[in-house]
């Protein structure tokens, strides 16, 4: 091999280095589907309809079963190597009626 070959090589690997070290330091993530955080608010457990949620809210971005009553899950969850991490989430539990049984609702945004 001579030296030209080996100087380039180390060009292309130095290169490859730099650049996954770039992509890596300034990657992030999000996930879920972002949501009113001001509406929770308008949220009355024995009143508000699956419907009225959905008007709020629309699509869930999960739907599940939990002690058999049907959920809905509205999360926002954002990550960066060098960010802060953001997260809020919303659980909707409905009973056979399609009436707020009760909610949960979970922010890392706050201010103590």
């Amino acid at each position: 091999m001579n030296k030209l070959s080996s100087i380039n090589r180390f060009h292309k690997l130095t290169l490859s280095l730099v650049t996954i070290m770039f992509l890596l330091m300034s990657g992030c993530a999000s996930i879920g589907k972002d949501f009113p955080v001001s509406d929770v608010a308008l949220i009355e457990i024995g009143k508000t309809t699956q419907k009225q949620v959905s008007d709020m809210f629309g699509s869930p971005w999960r739907t599940g079963i939990e002690s058999g009553q049907k959920t809905w899950t509205y999360g926002s969850y954002s990550y960066g190597l060098f960010q802060e991490k953001n997260a809020k989430d919303l659980v909707i539990r409905f009973d056979e009626k399609n009436i707020v049984a009760s909610y949960t609702f979970s922010t890392t945004e706050h201010n103590e």
